[in-house]
């Protein structure tokens, strides 16, 4: 089910903790599923110099947490941004359809503590960064949906008309 690199970042994750001091703190959180993801950053001269997360989930939820901490450091704020939740699933060699939403949490964890930074600096493209919070829940609901479905739901008819 999981890739050997989920289960490599699961059991032994990277960047775990807290960084004193952060410059930028980014929360996210899946009511449905209950994952909850906390990561922090420290940025010198435009670049993430350093990553930690907590993370209180699944393995997915972990294993995605510590892969965002490894591609994020050294990057520049723009490129950081640039980091999707494929991009996160890519770097672990995949992730089953229905975790798909612990790679959104942890890239959105990221671009709020992004968003967070360029707040607390007065810089204006913090306006720009927009995490749907609300869109993880409805991501989390349909794939399960699909998981466990054995015939074609209402909601699937519907989305056809």
């Amino acid at each position: 089910m999981y890739s050997e690199k989920v289960m490599e970042h699961f059991k032994n994750p990277r960047n775990v903790g807290s960084i004193d001091d952060p410059d930028g703190v980014g929360q996210m959180g899946n009511p449905v599923c209950g994952d909850i993801m906390r990561m922090e950053i420290k940025v010198k001269d435009g670049r993430i110099e350093d990553a930690k997360f907590k993370t209180f989930g699944c393995g997915a939820a972990i294993a995605t947490s510590s892969m965002v901490t490894e591609l994020v450091k050294g990057k520049t704020l723009e490129e950081a941004l640039a980091i999707s939740n494929k991009a996160v699933a890519d770097a672990l060699d995949g992730l089953p359809p229905v975790k798909m939403h612990c790679s959104n949490l942890a890239a959105d964890a990221l671009h709020k503590a992004i968003k967070d930074y360029l707040t607390k600096q007065g810089d204006a493209r913090a306006d720009d960064i927009v995490v749907d919070e609300r869109g993880h829940e409805h991501a989390h609901e349909h794939a399960h949906e699909h998981d466990h479905e054995q015939k074609p739901d209402k909601s699937e008819e519907e989305d056809g008309k």
